[in-house]
């Protein structure tokens, strides 16, 4: 399991991390939506018939420390997850930010999931 990172850890890209790659177009993604400051991708395991991770182009390790930095891009990161599901035509979804690897956060760079295309359950598990 990955380690988690110190939380001053923010705002430049990391070497050793994955979305901070997809940013810079070392490793290639299925990008649904780019603007100066957020990144849209589909998830490569998805949870959902529409699962689009939504993510800032600055590193920071989760939303939290995101929005203490840079409130703006992370209001960024929310209204293109809402751009994101008109495009994809869905009537009702969920936007996910999971924090810490306790809560099942595996990439330690503030991301956000869209969820939808299918019935979402409350709670969730």
């Amino acid at each position: 399991m990955a380690q988690e990172p110190r939380r001053e850890d923010g705002g430049e890209p990391q070497d050793d991390c994955l979305f901070c790659k997809i940013v810079a177009g070392q490793i290639p993604a299925t990008l649904v939506r780019e603007t100066d400051t957020v990144v849209a991708f589909r998830d490569i395991n998805p949870q959902a018939p529409t699962h689009i991770l939504v993510i800032p182009k600055l590193h920071y390790p989760d939303a939290a420390s995101l929005a203490a930095a840079e409130p703006g891009v992370l209001a960024d990161v929310l209204r293109e997850a809402g751009e994101v599901a008109g495009e994809e035509k869905l009537d009702s979804y969920r936007i996910v930010f999971n924090t810490g690897s306790g809560a099942g956060q595996t990439v330690f760079h503030a991301h956000a999931h869209l969820l939808g295309g299918r019935g979402l359950q409350w709670p969730p598990g």
